[in-house]
């Protein structure tokens, strides 16, 4: 665990908590002999530009968390740099809460999950909404409303302990279509088997 998730996460209540729980050995990831935890490194980008969806928390103007599920074809999350994340926001049911809360607060925390691999990154971050145009790469599905750029404060890598190992469709017809050239193969073998025993 890095620095940067421990200065974030570990508020004087939550110290408390870790403290009165028999957690109060978290308390040095906070010390000056700490760092890091605020880049990106080859392990994350290759996972955040391989995901299909993450799930975003923003907060309200009266305090209330706000999260929401966005999703698209792998690679829709782009790194930018070894701090910086941008995705498209796309046309949805034009609510614009995440959007309303971010010209607010613009502080950001995102979860990404591989259920397969078991495996979740989270991110916290401040956003900059930008123009479309602005962009250097027009890569973009034309659906696009704005882009939201995350600069990236803080990352850490859950424990898997208690992540459900899920597949998506294709994760799982991928899974089906191997079982079923072993069995052929399995079957092909014993039928082979059997003419040379006979």
């Amino acid at each position: 665990m890095a620095y940067a998730f421990a200065k974030i996460a570990f508020t004087p209540s939550v110290r408390n908590q870790q403290d009165k729980n028999g957690s109060g050995n978290y308390a040095k990831f906070l010390s000056d002999e700490r760092a890091g935890g605020d880049q990106l490194t080859e392990r994350e980008r290759s996972f955040i530009e391989g995901c299909d969806g993450f799930y975003q928390a923003t907060v309200s103007e009266t305090g209330w968390p706000y999260v929401q599920f966005r999703g698209g074809p792998a690679g829709f999350l782009h790194v930018l740099g070894p701090d910086t994340i941008t995705y498209a926001d796309l046309r949805g049911n034009r609510q614009y809460i995440s959007l309303g809360n971010l010209t607010e607060d613009n502080r950001i925390s995102i979860i990404i999950m591989n259920y397969a691999r078991a495996e979740r990154l989270k991110i916290w971050g401040r956003v900059d909404v930008l123009d479309p145009s602005c962009a250097v790469s027009n890569t973009w599905p034309d659906s696009t409303e704005r882009l939201i750029q995350i600069t990236v404060e803080a990352i850490d890598w859950n424990c898997p302990r208690h992540i459900p190992r899920r597949l998506t469709a294709a994760e799982h017809g991928a899974e089906l279509l191997a079982l079923r050239e072993e069995n052929l193969r399995l079957r092909a073998s014993l039928t082979e088997r059997a003419k040379a025993l006979n």
